[in-house]
């Protein structure tokens, strides 16, 4: 009634209080309010993906630093990396190649990576979980596009512009 009088409405705020509470106020600039906090709030949140890098157990030198330097870049961009050696027939019987690949890399990657999951068998796999060290700071995502979407606009003004002054230039 109080609400009515001056126009404004009443809003439960706090529902599962005891007793519960209510406010006399503007509706929708409260939810409008609320739903910018929420999207504020939203937007300052990392979504870590989980990366996954697949080793063989007869993995050649080179092979093996580079798929070394794809974990170590996954780790800077603050994603998690799930190292996996595949195994095949016979190559069970030398699982303890497997865990050296993986210790190896565990080792190598020591300033940027923590072991989050110690290399374990999961049937013809082995898998280690790394995920990145908080001192390693994620770098800045580039805006690629953007540059490139202003050049392919300025090229298209420049061609309009020749094909209106009649110049096949």
């Amino acid at each position: 009634m109080i609400a009515e009088e001056k126009g404004l409405d009443l809003v439960e705020i706090a529902a599962t209080a005891t007793p519960p509470v209510c406010r006399i106020m503007n509706s929708g600039k409260f939810f409008y309010q609320q739903a910018k906090r929420e999207s504020e709030s939203r937007k300052h949140q990392r979504h870590i993906q989980v990366k996954e890098v697949k080793f063989r157990p007869k993995i050649d030198e080179h092979d093996f630093q580079f798929k070394r330097r794809n974990v170590e870049r996954f780790l800077l961009d603050g994603n998690k990396v799930k190292s996996t050696v595949i195994f095949r027939g016979r190559e069970m019987a030398h699982n303890e190649i497997g865990r050296r690949i993986l210790n190896r890399l565990a080792d190598e990657l020591g300033e940027v990576a923590l072991i989050e999951v110690s290399p374990r068998q999961e049937g013809m796999t082995m898998v280690q979980i790394l995920a990145p060290k908080k001192e390693a700071a994620p770098k800045p995502a580039k805006p690629k596009k953007a540059a490139k979407a202003v050049k392919s606009a300025g090229a298209r003004a420049v061609a309009v512009g020749a094909l209106k002054s009649g110049n096949g230039e």
